[in-house]
This record gives C-alpha cells, sequence and structure tokens, in this order.
C-alpha cells in the first residue's frame, strides 16, 4: 500500500511540475511573436527573458532556505497558479514595462515552485506556439491543473505513517567545494540553454528562409529533451554514476551546439535534438547531487541548482541580443559553444557522493550476555 502511495505521490508531482515547467519554456516561445508583433530588436526581446530570471534567480534561494527552516507545502499550487497567471497576462498589453511585470511575477511563482517540490518529492519518494499574443490567457491551464495535481498530493504526504522518522544530517556532511564547482557546471548549461531556447526560433527561421514553421520545430525539439533527457538520465545513472553520465553529456553537448549554429540546412534539426539530449540528461542528476553534496540544506541546495544558477542564463540574454543586433545571430550565438565545454571540465574534477551506510550495533559485551 505504501509503494502505491508513494508512487502516485511521484507521477503527480512529476506531472504538476511539468505544468510548471511550461512556464520556463513560454516566455522563449513567445519571443518570436513580441518580435513579430511588436518590432522589437533582440536585444530589447530578451530583456523579457531577462525579466522572467532576475527576481527569479534571487527569489529561488530564499525560498530555499525558508523551506530548510519550515515546510511550506501551500506553496506548490499557489506558485503554480502565480507563474501561470504572469505569462496569461504578458500578452494582453502593448506596454512594455506591464509586460516585465507580469512576466517577472510568474517567474517569482517559478522560483517559490522548485525548492519546495524538490524537498516534497524527496520526501514523497523517500530519499508549437501557434496564434498570436492575444491567445497568451489561454496559457493558465496548465497552471490551473499544475495546481490541482498538487493537492492529493499534500494530503498524502500529511496523513502521519508509522515507523518514520526524521533525521538531521550534520553539517559536517556537507562537500560544499564539491557543490560550488557543480553550481558554476549549472550556470554554463543555464546560459547555453537558455541562449538557445531565447533565438533557436529567430534563427531557425532565418536558416530557413522564413519558414515560421522551422522554428516552431526547432523550439519543440530543444525542449523536447526535457521528457526524453530525464528518463534517460536516471536510466544511464542507475548503470553507471551520475556524474560520469553527465560528463558524457557535456562532452556530446560541444559538438551539437557547434551543429546547430554552423550546421546548414535540414541538419540543423537533428543537431538541435543532440542539444536538447546532451543538456537535459544532466539536468535532473545535477539536482540530486547538489543534494548530496549538501546533504543538510535540501531545500537551499534545490533553490540554488533549480533556481540562482538556472536563471542566470537569462541575465545573459540580454548581452546576446545586443551582440546580434550589431553583428548577426549566428556570430551571437558562436561564444555559447565553450559553456558545455566549461561544464564538462569541471565534472571531470567532480566526485561522485556516496551515501553514508547506516552505523552496525555495537557488539553486547560478554558479562551483559551472560547477565542475560
Amino acid at each position: 500500500m505504501g509503494g502505491v502511495r508513494r508512487n502516485t505521490s511521484i507521477v503527480l508531482l512529476a506531472v504538476g511540475h511539468a505544468c510548471v515547467d511550461i512556464y520556463q519554456g513560454a516566455v522563449a516561445a513567445l519571443i518570436p511573436f513580441f518580435v513579430a508583433e511588436r518590432d522589437y530588436t533582440y536585444a530589447v526581446a530578451s530583456g523579457i527573458v531577462l525579466a522572467a530570471s532576475l527576481l527569479s534567480s534571487v527569489a529561488q534561494p530564499v525560498f530555499g532556505l525558508l523551506t530548510d527552516r519550515w515546510a511550506m507545502p501551500w506553496l506548490l499550487p499557489v506558485s503554480t497558479l502565480l507563474g501561470g497567471v504572469g505569462i496569461a497576462l504578458s500578452g494582453l498589453s502593448g506596454s512594455y514595462g506591464l509586460t516585465l511585470f507580469f512576466v517577472a511575477v510568474s517567474g517569482i511563482g517559478v522560483a517559490a515552485y522548485h525548492p519546495e517540490s524538490a524537498r516534497v518529492a524527496r520526501q514523497a519518494s523517500q530519499g508549437s506556439h501557434h496564434g498570436s499574443l492575444h491567445w497568451t490567457p489561454v496559457l493558465v491551464l496548465p497552471a490551473l491543473a499544475g495546481a490541482a495535481l498538487c493537492v492529493p498530493v499534500l494530503r498524502m504526504l500529511a496523513r502521519p505513517q508509522t515507523g518514520t522518522a526524521k533525521t538531521r544530517v550534520p553539517r559536517s556532511a556537507d562537500d560544499v567545494a564539491s557543490f560550488v564547482k557543480l553550481s558554476c557546471a549549472v550556470v554554463f548549461r543555464s546560459v547555453v540553454f537558455t541562449g538557445l531556447s531565447t533565438f533557436i526560433s529567430l534563427y531557425a527561421q532565418q536558416r530557413m528562409q522564413g519558414s515560421s514553421t522551422a522554428g516552431t520545430v526547432a523550439l519543440f525539439l530543444l525542449f523536447l529533451g526535457g521528457a526524453v533527457g530525464s528518463v534517460l538520465g536516471g536510466s544511464l545513472a542507475n548503470r553507471y554514476d551520475r556524474v560520469r553520465v553527465s560528463r558524457w553529456s557535456y562532452l556530446l553537448s560541444i559538438a551539437a551546439v557547434t551543429g546547430v549554429i554552423y550546421t546548414p540546412g535540414p541538419a540543423m534539426f537533428l543537431f538541435v535534438a543532440l542539444t536538447s539530449a546532451g543538456l537535459y540528461v544532466p539536468f535532473s542528476l545535477q539536482v540530486t547531487l547538489g543534494q548530496d553534496y549538501l546533504p543538510s540544506r535540501i531545500g537551499t541546495a534545490s533553490g540554488i541548482t533549480l533556481g540562482l544558477t538556472v536563471s542566470i542564463g537569462g541575465l545573459i540574454s540580454p548581452l546576446l541580443g545586443h551582440l546580434a543586433d550589431t553583428t548577426t545571430l549566428q556570430t551571437a550565438l558562436t561564444p555559447l559553444i565553450a559553456m558545455p565545454a566549461l561544464s564538462w571540465l569541471l565534472f571531470r574534477v567532480l566526485p561522485e557522493p556516496t551515501t553514508p551506510k547506516p552505523q552496525a550495533a555495537a557488539p553486547m559485551p560478554a558479562s551483559a550476555r551472560q547477565d542475560a
């Protein structure tokens, strides 16, 4: 019965998490519309990505610290709704300031969700764009679905469970140096992924003679790895280890990103798919690695690996946009090739954490055995 309950909770959380992650990708999906309908330059359009990332990058570690102190399961449905409502309202006003505000609200919602969801998920487990900006209100629907999916999980976890005890991990068990190296690797992964997700649709349209379908397909393939890569990464990590699998993935990503930027014709889409796999395979592995490097601060570790380091990529987008405005998109995207290479170098020096084994009970003294 406990296994069924655990599996049900994990499935509901996974689907709810997918609903929230839609809003991280939705900003990138809306960029071509902002460029086409409002005549935004690359730099101005990428400022919208910055708005979603800036507050989120600051807020996620804060929420991580809070969830280390207090359990706040109510954050899951509330933050899901906040993320959806912000995106839903972003396309309704022609004001650039209001657009930035609504996108920032969505970013805060996403930021609030991830640290608590990582804590709840760990507890539960016990250890394309079509239409126009006027259709953005439809994007609130996944938020409603995601918020609804959180409720039964919270009810199940609120029920008393027998035979479980909460153990606190001493801070001496933390490997801060490895956690910092891991965080830097996630930052470089964030820069390349956010840079590509912001401009890949526009870049594909340019390479395919202005085909909007090409842009949609490229963006879809880039985010497709979110489902495929996570499953593949978990499977490979069970056979090998997380650090080794992540290292291989980043090595693949170096060649894949190069192919995206420089391969002519439809072959570009193959490299987009390879880039997606290469960048998504280590994504969930990095989250659990961060938790194992910092076991006394699960919420903080999740807030940083899922929040601060991931959101930093959005801070770089305006720089890429400005470079694209003054040169070409291809020139602006070329520095992204170095990012997975830097992540690969960092993973070469990271250790695979070992789970502490429970200490064996001390043998009973001979005198005690005789007395017994």
